[in-house]
């Protein structure tokens, strides 16, 4: 079985964001019943409102009790950003606050769900030099590193209840609906397609298909807590990127964009397309997942294909 039997009951923040959406839809084509954690006043029977920033989540009493499973992706966007001092610490507050909150509420629910997929990221490594690593590797150096040891640590209420928490360290998902695809792609239909600084910095991505079909594994797996890299076996550099999405395209790609102009332009954003890390799903593979998509030209190649969402 790669995934939970239907008929759960099975609560997600971030609902509204690419992959939160994304999430949501599988779960309830797989027969799953959703409720939407939101930060508004709900407007139907499947949501239910909280506050990332409150005590508890702001969550009312009961409104958590009798869940199955519960999936956290809220967190401030990374990228689209300039990191100004201001917006790093958002990134920070929203992701670790919001952890907190959820982990203590979870809990106090009666009785507390059986597991919390809890999103974190692979900045958990820092910049390795291309360096394979995987879940044994210690945390690294930089902002990112910095953010996801206070992500994953914030979860400990959840533990301490008994609560099976996975770390789900996530690498680039690839889907034209968001995300780094969707902001490369115009450039690269019209054959600008850049290289970014030197091309040998390592990018770790991941298929939306398999990034979906990780989660229902994780789900089903009883056996599994702890970091998960959600990352393809086989990880490229960027020069190796630039040159699959442009065939993919049909269309040239000669240009490089300097690391200076990036930094320039982008801020500390440039850490997420500059480091270089070799992330490897070791737990993954171990624990038998199987992808569909572990290369690179065949994923950009079926996500192109892909109808638009509806």
């Amino acid at each position: 079985m790669t995934g939970p039997p239907p008929g759960l009951r099975i609560a997600v923040t971030g609902s509204t964001g690419l992959l939160g959406t994304a999430v949501v839809a599988a779960l309830r084509a797989s027969g799953q019943r959703v409720t939407r954690l939101v930060r508004r006043a709900p407007a139907g029977q499947d949501e239910v409102g909280w506050d990332p920033r409150a005590p508890s989540g702001g969550i009312a009493p009961g409104a958590l009790d009798g869940l199955n499973a519960v999936i956290h992706l809220a967190g401030a966007g990374v990228a689209g950003h300039r990191w100004t001092p201001a917006y790093q610490e958002e990134i920070r507050a929203s992701r670790v606050l919001g952890t907190r909150a959820l982990a203590g509420a979870l809990a106090a629910a009666g009785p507390p769900p059986a597991v919390l997929l809890a999103g974190s990221a692979i900045g958990w490594y820092g910049d390795t030099g291309g360096r394979e690593v995987d879940e044994s590797a210690p945390s690294g150096d930089g902002f990112l590193a910095d953010v996801v040891r206070e992500w994953e640590a914030a979860a400990q209420p959840a533990r301490q209840a008994g609560i099976r928490v996975v770390h789900m360290r996530t690498g680039i998902v690839l889907t034209r609906q968001g995300g780094v695809l969707a902001r490369m792609l115009p450039l690269f239909r019209l054959g600008l397609g850049s290289r970014l600084g030197s091309g040998r910095q390592v990018t770790s991505w991941i298929a939306l298909a398999d990034y979906l079909g990780a989660v229902q594994f994780l789900l089903a797996r009883a056996d599994l807590a702890g970091p998960v890299n959600l990352t393809a076996p086989h990880p490229v550099s960027n020069a190796e990127f630039t040159a699959a999405l442009a065939a993919a395209l049909n269309r040239p790609a000669l240009l490089t964009v300097p690391a200076p102009a990036l930094r320039l332009a982008l801020g500390g954003v440039t850490s997420d397309l500059l480091s270089s890390a070799r992330v490897l799903p070791r737990r993954l593979a171990e624990a038998g997942y199987r992808f569909r998509f572990p290369d690179l030209p065949a994923a950009l190649a079926a996500e192109l294909a892909a109808p638009p969402a509806a």
